[in-house]
């Protein structure tokens, strides 16, 4: 590497860390706000139902267990079967050739996670995620704007989510380009080397075009027409901000939850749920996942925390009240639709399991692998325990970790995927070492 490169490099590390730094103090100074009675003014009260919540404490170990690592193993198998070695990128689901910006985010987190376990070197992650960038950089954009909602992983095509060619393409989410971005930083903190693949990857995306007035803006195809729209509810659209905050985004809206916000008393637990409609169909729904990415990833803020917190307790709850394990998110499943979301609220009820088109399907509601190992891994209770023992048989040294278990009949929803794998890897990593990225790191 030439003088000049090694200044380029040093300089595109800086200023990440210069955004880093002012993207995590605005969310400090954020919260240094966070107080439930000044709140409640401009929200009606709804802020006042986490005034008690007291947030349960964070469970860093500080250390790698041998079955953390045997755990980690397992997870780490899926991402050896499903990373194509022409293009880097990693198959949505064991065998399914196709990726979305969001997989490929939760793909970069597993490389980290698994390195810091001990599970992979540190020269096979930055290979791996090197190579990735290198496609990313390659492959063609919706519009000449942004990456596409799907890409094919063998070809990196541009793909409907059938996985079939789209000319055009179907736009682009913000959320999972977000997600994304979010991950682009945890590798920016992790392995330095890579900032100007990061910085040169970046400047080709024109992200103004999904930022405005602070909120996020999808692109969607609608009767071959571009229509832009918000994008992201209570959960989601904070954990989004907090990505883009660490390349200097100004996204006070799309981290302003209070405005969007009610609260569903669920197990004697207040809950918090967007006001808005769930893809502008359906009532919106309260999932795990958005907030064990943000204590994992980030480290919880004085919101989120409580949030996370009042959502773990209704799940043990539901638990201590009927003997049904709960551990429920969005999830995968082996059989059509293929994908739910399993709700702590959602669709105006408490426990619903929705499809993407809104309907209901309890009967697929299961008790999700990525969620035990991220509560446990957060909270570390002795509910989180006792959901890691039902889960801890469905490890596959061949395969990954599977979707869970269908709380129905106890039977193994078999679908196993990139999200629930980099979740895992993720969950274990935080348990010895914390988030993923720290300002100063």
């Amino acid at each position: 590497m030439s003088f000049k490169d090694n200044i380029i490099k040093a300089r595109s590390h800086i200023i990440f860390l210069a955004a880093l730094g002012c993207g995590l103090a605005l969310v400090t100074w954020i919260d240094s706000g966070f107080d439930a009675n000044a709140s409640t003014q401009d929200t009606g009260g709804q802020m006042a139902s986490f005034e008690d919540i007291t947030p349960l404490p964070i469970a860093i170990t500080g250390a790698s267990h041998d079955v953390d690592l045997e755990y980690g193993r397992i997870a780490w198998r899926y991402f050896q079967n499903n990373t194509d070695p022409v293009t880097g990128l990693v198959n949505s689901a064991d065998n399914y050739p196709s990726t979305t910006m969001w997989e490929t985010g939760s793909y970069f987190v597993a490389v980290i996670s698994a390195q810091r376990l001990g599970v992979i070197e540190r020269d096979e992650a930055v290979a791996r995620i090197s190579l990735s960038l290198e496609t990313l950089q390659d492959v063609r954009l919706f519009d000449g704007i942004l990456p596409n909602k799907a890409y094919n992983v063998r070809t990196g095509e541009l793909v409907n989510y059938a996985n079939e060619p789209v000319e055009r393409g179907l736009g682009w989410s913000a959320l999972d380009i977000a997600r994304l971005v979010g991950a682009l930083g945890h590798v920016e903190a992790n392995y330095p080397e890579l900032a100007p693949e990061i910085a040169a990857l970046m400047a080709r995306w024109s992200l103004s075009d999904m930022v405005e007035d602070g909120q996020l803006i999808g692109g969607n195809m609608i009767d071959g027409n571009l229509r832009r729209d918000q994008e992201g509810r209570v959960g989601y659209e904070q954990y989004a901000a907090k990505a883009m905050m660490l390349f200097g985004y100004d996204m006070y809206r799309a981290y302003d939850a209070e405005s969007h916000l009610m609260v569903q008393n669920v197990e004697g637990q207040p809950i918090p749920v967007d006001t808005r409609l769930h893809r502008n169909i359906t009532p919106a729904f309260t999932v795990s996942e958005p907030y064990l990415f943000d204590g994992l990833e980030f480290g919880f803020d004085a919101r989120s925390h409580r949030f996370a917190t009042s959502i773990y307790l209704a799940q043990e709850e539901r638990y201590r009240d009927t003997g049904i394990l709960t551990a429920v998110s969005e999830s995968h499943i082996d059989m059509a639709p293929y994908f739910i979301y399993s709700s702590v609220w959602g669709g105006g009820a408490p426990w619903a399991v929705m499809t993407f088109s809104g309907e209901r399907l309890d009967s697929r509601r299961t008790v999700t692998t990525k969620v035990a190992f991220a509560w446990d891994a957060l909270f570390g209770t002795d509910y989180t325990r006792e959901l890691l023992v039902a889960i801890a048989p469905l490890g596959d040294v061949d395969r990954g970790w599977p979707e869970g278990i269908y709380e129905i009949d106890g039977s193994t929803n078999t679908s196993v995927t990139v999200n629930t794998n980099a979740l895992v890897l993720a969950a274990l990593a935080f348990r010895a070492h914390g988030p993923l990225i720290r300002a100063g790191q």
